[in-house]
């Protein structure tokens, strides 16, 4: 949402805009959503992954996600690659910490969700009911009450 203080308009306008143009769009010609956290640190407060340098390794794995030649599990956040489906040749990235940055952090994702929601109360009925389904389905997934 870093965007926010730039928007000249109602951001609940700008969801459902998009949310209209997805659902009137030929399904197979929109574009692909990933997500992904770069700036994930670990115990000591180092970034876990190696700079923005190496950030075409995961677009890589996007490109072959797309074209059905990756693979990837279901976390209750979406799919996430494998690590043996992440190019890593000649990174200084072990195991335990690849394995780190491909984990969803259940109890953590929960212990947001709070925020989340205060964040969704702001636009209050102006929020397109698909953006509150989806948090609702997050929960969900997630086993969690708020």
């Amino acid at each position: 949402m870093a965007m926010l203080p730039f928007c000249g308009y109602n951001m609940a306008d700008y969801f459902g805009h998009w949310l209209t143009l997805g659902e009137h769009a030929d399904a197979s010609k929109l574009p692909r959503v990933f997500y992904v956290n770069w700036f994930r640190k670990d115990e000591d407060g180092k970034f876990m992954w190696p700079g923005y340098g190496e950030n075409s390794r995961v677009l890589e794995w996007i490109f072959r996600r797309c074209e059905g030649e990756a693979e990837a599990h279901e976390t209750p956040l979406g799919l996430v690659p494998h690590a043996g489906d992440l190019n890593i040749d000649g990174l200084d990235l072990d195991a335990s910490t690849l394995e780190a940055l491909i984990t969803v952090d259940e109890a953590a994702v929960s212990a947001e969700l709070p925020q989340i929601e205060a964040h969704l109360a702001t636009f209050g009925a102006d929020l397109p009911e698909p953006v509150r389904a989806q948090f609702e389905a997050l929960k969900e997934r997630l086993g969690a009450a708020v």
